[in-house]
């Protein structure tokens, strides 16, 4: 697929990163609220990370899921371009949700529900980028691994907690 431009928009760069971490800012309303007790006091499994991994992981994991949006944004426009757009966005909101299911409401069998289909939409994601942006759908890589395991968690943290 052809490029706009080869000249970097750092302006839509700097966009497109804080699209996606804005998307972890609203995820963290639901997450504060329970992280410093309700958290703490659940069973998790012993392969549970600490806490303070988190938010290093989720900050590189946005950045590099808005470089990847960034290189989809820089193409010449076209329906395969827009439905790829409109999945990333559906699959943001699917990781927005997530956090609402599993620290706003403690649903963490819904929560499981969520990040099931959010790794199906990720999954399908980089099949869309990968036919677009060959190194856009890569650096989705790290994304579609933490939510693999993630999603392992989430299972055991609810299975744990039944």
């Amino acid at each position: 697929m052809k490029k706009k431009t080869a000249q970097t928009n750092w302006y839509y760069l700097a966009g497109s990163i804080f699209f996606c971490l804005l998307a972890g800012f609203v995820g963290s309303f639901f997450t504060v609220q329970s992280v410093g007790n309700w958290y703490l006091d659940i069973a998790k499994p012993s392969f549970n990370p600490p806490s303070w991994v988190f938010g290093p992981v989720w900050t590189t994991l946005y950045i590099l899921m808005g470089i990847s949006l960034y290189r989809i944004l820089s193409l010449k426009w076209s329906k395969k371009v827009s439905v790829a757009v409109c999945l990333f966005v559906v699959q943001l909101a699917l990781n927005i949700a997530w956090s609402y299911f599993f620290f706003g409401s403690r649903n963490l069998w819904m929560a499981f529900a969520d990040i099931v289909v959010l790794w199906l939409a990720i999954f399908d994601l980089i099949g869309k980028f990968a036919k677009l942006d060959k190194l856009a759908s890569i650096l989705l890589y790290p994304y579609l691994a933490w939510v693999s395991f993630a999603s392992i968690l989430n299972l055991a943290i609810a299975w744990l907690n039944r």
